[in-house]
């Protein structure tokens, strides 16, 4: 028995100390939501007008998008279709490989599984944190991830950011200390935060659409169980009643 609670005790303060480093540091939360399919939905319209243009998701079919988010084929084919496919072919971008990795340096990657590889409030922060720098070669620099080579496709809706520079210390490049909102966008903060909200939660159901069905599956699973349990109960007493 000591030797069990010696056990949890540590298990705790492992799990403690995994919560607090969680915190320290760590990006603030995306609030992503599948379950809520008036955001996909919203999340698409973002995704197809602002980004397909050079990220695909190849992991994923405009009839699946169709089918879970609600929408008709000619919804999906009017709507979100900009490339010529067909109902039943995957999401991929128009821009040629080639092309994109002469004017960027590297291809553009696919998108299908990028929440599921950085986490939703990796991708929301990256979302918020362009700001403009004349010194990179595509305009834009990113303070979670520096030096990126992508410019900002949102621009319009959150406006021009611009980085307030931290004083350096000898022998030290100056760092970003935050942003600053130069040039408003279409959207104010809020909106632009639930734009992001989103098109994050699209991003997290292209990662795994299963989710959608295994999700609203979860609460029928319970009521099995729990009816099961109950007849194991009845059938158990039934069998153990002339036992003394």
């Amino acid at each position: 028995m000591h030797k069990l609670k010696t056990f949890c005790v540590a298990l705790a303060l492992f799990a403690s100390m995994g919560i607090a480093c969680a915190q320290e540091g760590g990006y603030p939360e995306a609030n992503a939501n599948i379950a809520d399919r008036a955001s996909l939905q919203r999340g698409a319209r973002l995704f197809f007008n602002y980004c397909v243009g050079c990220h695909s998701l190849e992991y994923l079919r405009y009839s699946r998008i169709a089918e879970d988010l609600g929408l008709s084929e000619q919804q999906v084919m009017d709507n979100l279709d900009f490339t010529g496919a067909k109902f039943g072919d995957p999401v991929i971008s128009s821009m040629p490989a080639a092309d994109a990795e002469k004017w960027f340096g590297k291809a553009p990657p696919d998108l299908s599984l990028e929440v599921r590889a950085k986490g939703a409030d990796w991708v929301s922060a990256y979302l918020h944190s362009f700001y403009l720098d004349p010194a990179r070669p595509v305009g834009w620099n990113n303070t979670v991830f520096p030096n990126a080579s992508m410019p900002f496709p949102l621009w319009e809706l959150q406006g021009v950011q611009t980085a307030v520079m931290a004083p350096a210390r000898p022998g030290e490049e100056a760092a970003v200390e935050k942003l600053e909102i130069k040039q408003p966008g279409s959207m104010d903060p809020q909106q632009y935060d639930q734009a992001v909200r989103d098109l994050t939660s699209f991003l997290e159901y292209a990662s795994e659409p299963a989710a959608l069905k295994r999700t609203s599956m979860g609460a029928w699973v319970l009521i099995y169980l729990a009816l099961f349990t109950f007849a194991a109960f009845l059938l158990k007493k039934e069998y153990w009643k002339d036992v003394h």
